[in-house]
């Protein structure tokens, strides 16, 4: 598989380079400079909002540092969790003097260098953890907490930078976090596998005639694999399983994201889009913010997912906030 790149080797840290000098409102920072701040710095009476993990996936997660999302973001080598140093250095970068929210994704290398970054620092700044867990291929309903997180994350990015901008303090903004989590629901399918640069072979194998949902964004195992089917059939399963998982007393309002993985047209995209908005309206649910692009990627992964924030009033006030970050503004 080609790539454009120098040496696999400078693959992370020349495109952080590149990101950061075509985005003058975000910079590299941090011992090894893996971590990735708003070039204002942290604001003083301001809880911070620190995410990381692999490279890889832009724009998560870097692409989401900016004025009413994240304040800093540590980031691993492609596909690998941050080191503790830099998951430290996006805590002492981000933190304003109100303590700082850690959110990021259900996997065991983030969580546990995000862990350790933590209790190392605990004399100096207090932090709270609230985990990414939208993938609903991952695990049963009855084990949700073991899910990976995934595109859905982004969700809880925008609520919880929000809450933050509205000086609210840590726990409130922890509790925004994990509201926008419980409301989330996520699931994806493939078409084509990624390669990780410097790599002889794919992460994974797939027909050129198959499909596989529910697979995960570093090629997780889904939970089942067939031949391609239609737009419409694909959507249309997507959205069953779900609101299948509708959380209880939700509301009539939902945003729904449709993700590309890195290689997937945005045409197409569209038209899974077209599908899942009928299902919903059918569903009897009004569609607020709709969101179509390239938001979580998988290096050059084709296929799609599909993600719904079930919203109430304060999440959809939250979501609709301000914000601004090299891939996405809002207001």
């Amino acid at each position: 598989m080609k790539k454009l790149m120098n040496a696999p080797g400078d693959f992370v840290d020349q495109a952080l380079d590149g990101l950061t000098m075509a985005n003058p409102s975000i910079v590299r920072d941090g011992e090894n400079g893996r971590v990735v701040r708003r070039a204002e710095g942290a604001r003083k009476g301001k809880v911070g909002v620190a995410s990381g993990g692999g490279s890889g996936h832009l724009p998560l997660f870097t692409g989401y540092v900016g004025k009413g999302l994240l304040d800093t973001c540590s980031i691993g080598n492609v596909f690998e969790g941050p080191n503790v140093g830099s998951c430290m250095d996006a805590i002492k970068l981000a933190d304003g003097d109100r303590g700082v929210l850690r959110l990021y994704g259900n996997y065991g290398g983030d969580r546990m260098n995000f862990d350790m970054a933590g209790e190392m620092l605990e004399d100096e700044i207090r932090t709270t953890t609230v985990l990414g867990t939208d993938d609903i291929a991952s695990a049963s309903p009855e084990e949700s907490a073991k899910r990976r997180g995934v595109a859905g994350i982004v969700y809880a990015y925008k609520i919880a930078g929000a809450k933050a901008e509205t000086g609210a303090d840590l726990d409130e903004v922890t509790a925004a976090a994990a509201k926008a989590v419980a409301a989330t629901r996520t699931i994806g399918v493939a078409l084509a596998p990624c390669q990780v640069p410097g790599s002889a072979k794919p992460t994974f194998t797939l027909g050129e005639d198959e499909i596989e949902m529910g697979m995960g964004i570093h090629g997780e195992p889904g939970i089942w694999r067939n031949k391609l089917r239609s737009a419409d059939e694909i959507a249309g399963e997507m959205l069953e399983r779900l609101l299948a998982e509708t959380p209880n007393g939700a509301g009539s309002e939902v945003s729904i994201l449709v993700n590309g993985l890195g290689a997937t047209p945005l045409e197409e995209l569209f038209i899974l889009f077209r599908h899942a908005s009928q299902k919903l309206s059918t569903a009897g649910f009004s569609i607020v913010q709709p969101l179509v692009g390239n938001y979580v990627t998988s290096m050059e992964m084709a296929g799609a997912s599909i993600s719904l924030c079930f919203l109430d009033e304060e999440l959809k006030s939250m979501l609709a906030a301000p914000a601004n970050c090299p891939f996405w503004r809002v207001g």
